[in-house]
């Protein structure tokens, strides 16, 4: 019982201690009691810039000056301060979503927290980020969604809001279309909606709180469907590389299975060192929305070896039989694989993994013309060659 009285004693006082150090931690008193005012900021200067404002200034030669700030309210009416210790000669004043004047309150304050005569200084903010977003806005029609696309010119945090009507016949904010970002070219690819008519609004708001107009679109998703692989078929041009001669076949890469031999894998020495190509027919005359294709795992890594890291995608409705890549081919898309975890080449982690294994889908320009055959060529590889290796691919379009 002594010993745990002693325990019981230590640990009392020790909760003590840190309580009370705590609330001393917690004060915020004024680290001096002296009320003198203290001198204000001088040759003040403006640079105003999109939703925001910098004032620039002289430091005082002010032993008791502390800090500087600005009172200033934004668009939307709230009140912000701002404050620059006197080792800085600048405030930078940001939420501004309009480009009027507005007046700025610029103090200087005191170790005791006293502060000076306000001083009123005019700003005039430049356009807004989210205006400029806004009026940059595109939404084009996709095969099963739409493409948004926009300019962030300056990088700044903004949110595009894409609403669409509930159940109450009222627009509401679409967490999952909606985008949040600070890039500087945005692109938002949406998938997975019908081809019925569907009416989105977009707006884009800051995190002030500002918040642009809603433009209302009404997006009709291109018709897409799985070209039947059932019709797809071998059609090897002057030029294409030849196959691995230990098991490996073209048309491996649509029969279905998986790992070897069940994969297109192009030989690099009786290719060559220029970029390998495959050739083969759909089938079917088809406008192509996507083509996907998983690549071939060497054990556990699929970043490695023959797998296609910077590849192009062509298409044709009658190409020439020299195999030139001539006006009779199309280029539907130039394509790079990127290892999502960024590891050193021969090192996958589970993510890595599980991407590949479900395959990549590489999208087609809509605006591209009708085509049957279609031409794979690999630029490079993950291990530096050009040869390339399809465990297994699928077409989709449009074949109506």
């Amino acid at each position: 019982m002594k010993n745990i009285s002693k325990y019981y004693l230590f640990f009392l006082v020790t909760t003590l201690i840190i309580l009370s150090c705590g609330k001393a931690l917690e004060s915020h008193e004024p680290v001096s009691s002296d009320a003198t005012i203290p001198a204000q900021v001088t040759a003040i200067t403006v640079v105003n810039g999109n939703g925001n404002a910098t004032i620039k200034y002289a430091v005082p030669v002010d032993p008791n000056l502390a800090y500087v700030k600005a009172v200033y309210t934004i668009t939307n009416g709230q009140q912000y301060e701002v404050k620059a210790s006197y080792y800085s000669n600048s405030l930078l004043l940001e939420g501004y979503a309009d480009t009027l004047e507005h007046d700025v309150k610029l103090y200087s304050v005191s170790r005791s927290e006293v502060l000076s005569a306000p001083t009123t200084v005019k700003i005039k903010p430049l356009v807004s980020p989210i205006w400029q977003v806004y009026n940059s806005i595109k939404v084009q029609n996709a095969f099963g969604g739409y493409n948004l696309t926009a300019v962030n010119a300056t990088k700044a945090n903004v949110s595009i809001i894409v609403t669409k009507k509930n159940v109450f016949d009222e627009y509401e904010a679409d967490n999952d279309k909606s985008v949040f970002t600070n890039v500087d070219s945005i692109l938002s690819k949406v998938r997975g909606i019908d081809t019925t008519d569907h009416r989105y609004g977009f707006l884009v708001k800051d995190r002030w709180g500002n918040k642009t107009d809603t433009m209302y679109k009404v997006i009709k998703p291109l018709f897409e469907t799985l070209l039947p692989k059932s019709s797809f078929s071998a059609f090897v041009l002057p030029g294409d590389a030849p196959q691995v001669t230990n098991g490996a076949a073209l048309p491996y890469a649509w029969d279905g299975k998986l790992g070897w031999p069940f994969v297109s894998f192009t030989e690099q020495a009786a290719g060559g060192p220029n970029p390998h190509m495959i050739t083969f027919n759909t089938g079917t005359l088809a406008r192509v929305s996507r083509v996907w294709i998983r690549p071939f795992p060497e054990g556990t890594r699929f970043y490695y070896l023959t797998t296609m890291k910077r590849f192009e995608i062509y298409g044709s409705a009658n190409p020439s039989l020299n195999g030139a890549l001539d006006a009779s081919w199309t280029l539907l898309g130039s394509y790079t694989v990127t290892k999502p975890s960024g590891l050193p080449y021969g090192t996958d982690d589970a993510n890595d993994q599980a991407i590949a294994s479900a395959g990549f889908s590489w999208e087609v320009d809509v605006n591209a013309p009708k085509v049957k055959y279609i031409r794979i060529r690999c630029l490079e590889n993950f291990a530096g060659g050009t040869a390339q290796s399809i465990n297994e691919l699928s077409v989709y379009g449009d074949p109506r």
